[in-house]
């Protein structure tokens, strides 16, 4: 892997190339840059469509301010005819490069597989899109929301059948996107490992294919095998865990829900008396878990009785020293002041230059002798080009401010 390490973490040394924008390939070299890995992100001149998202203060994308943390950018036209010539030099210094466009446009670009071969052999290329680089969908145009559709997380995200007419929901954050992200993260280091081991690495390039329908139908659990030989097309089920019960959110007295758990034997006899009515552990509606599934309505009707009866941070404390399996429905707020995500380090305050202290979400995993850090916020657009070409290609001052007079970086 590359000498230079920037930083500390257990992937300090390794240089990643993105030629990403919007979520998918972003997220990946993100999570690869939490752990200490150089990312080098490219950025057309007005920056990633991304900086534009969320909530803004004077302007600027908050959600920028953890989506391009510890990353260097660099703006580079890519319609440009010297741009490619760049790249390539770029791709050359790194041991990865992952893109999320349309297939066949780094061709178009000048940036296929050939060329990027020929600027380093053992290159590991990440390729995240919407289909797939084959097959008969592969230039159709997708986003997140598509692959979540055709992957059958859309249908499965909703209440049960005949409960609304409204449309299935979406799960709240660009879901399949960041699938993609972490299989392709995963794919990078197996390549990367496979190439480098030091037992007898093969000092192979490896080609990634990380389609967002893929990402999101390998995650749908028993659905095609219940298919496949049952028949059985799963359906939507709200709340519930349709194999287990109770295991629900329940409504709380301060309008706000609690999640609970107690779905084996011991746990619900332990509910049971909890909520004042012990005899229920022995009634033959709900006398184990096959019988609590079949007359779950009631089941949940009568725990909800309960549960109306308190505030959701009485119930979560009342549950908790039960032991019972138990927590409230966090909203960003609840999240924030955590003491357990606090301890982590899950919840951190990050100081950004653009907005001051900004909280973010800590690194995961936890890599216990060899963590990463948070290095630096998301940079302004083109922060790091100056440096990066300078660095890596030993171009200097001058040609650096020919090559922007010129409208190519």
């Amino acid at each position: 892997m590359t000498d230079a390490a920037d930083g500390s973490g257990p992937l300090s040394g390794l240089r990643v190339l993105e030629i990403g924008h919007f979520v998918a390939a972003p997220f990946c070299t993100r999570l690869l840059a939490d752990l200490g890995a150089d990312v080098i992100k490219i950025e057309p001149p007005a920056g990633d469509p991304v900086r534009q998202w969320g909530k803004q203060v004077n302007g600027q994308s908050l959600w920028w301010s953890l989506h391009g943390r510890n990353k260097r950018s660099v703006t580079l036209n890519l319609k440009h005819p010297k741009a490619a010539s760049i790249v390539l030099r770029l791709a050359a210094g790194c041991d990865a490069l992952v893109e999320n466009f349309r297939p066949g446009q780094l061709d178009r670009l000048g940036l296929g597989e050939e060329a990027l071969r020929s600027a380093r052999p053992d290159l590991v290329i990440a390729h995240i899109s919407g289909y797939g680089q084959d097959g008969p969908y592969r230039d159709r145009a997708a986003f997140g929301v598509i692959g979540e559709a055709i992957g059958g997380l859309r249908h499965l995200t909703n209440h049960p059948p005949e409960t609304t007419d409204l449309p299935p929901v979406r799960v709240g954050v660009s879901i399949g996107d960041s699938l993609a992200g972490l299989y392709a993260a995963f794919g990078i280091m197996a390549a990367l490992w496979r190439r480098d081991r030091a037992d007898g690495g093969d000092r192979r390039g490896r080609t990634l294919d990380v389609p967002l329908t893929d990402a999101v139908l390998s995650m749908m659990e028993g659905m095609l095998p219940e298919y496949g030989t049952l028949g059985a097309v799963r359906q939507p089920v709200g709340s519930r865990i349709p194999t287990a019960a109770p295991s629900n959110a329940y409504p709380t007295a301060d309008g706000k829900w609690i999640l609970i758990a107690a779905n084996s034997d011991p746990l619900f006899a332990r509910l049971a008396t909890l909520i004042g009515q012990p005899d229920l552990a022995h009634d033959p509606r709900f006398t184990g878990n096959r019988a609590r599934v079949q007359n779950v309505e009631e089941l949940d009707r009568v725990i909800a009785t309960w549960t109306k009866e308190h505030s959701a941070a009485d119930a979560d404390r009342i549950l908790s020293d039960a032991d019972i399996p138990c927590t409230q429905v966090y909203t960003a707020a609840e999240i924030a002041a955590d003491p357990q995500f606090r301890h982590r380090g899950m919840v951190r305050e990050v100081a950004d230059p653009q907005f001051g202290q900004v909280l973010h979400p800590g690194i995961v995993p936890d890599v216990s002798d060899d963590p990463g850090t948070i290095r630096w916020p998301g940079p302004p657009i083109g922060a790091h080009t100056g440096e990066v070409l300078g660095e890596l290609l030993g171009l200097q001052p001058a040609e650096l401010e020919a090559l922007r007079q010129e409208g190519v970086i």
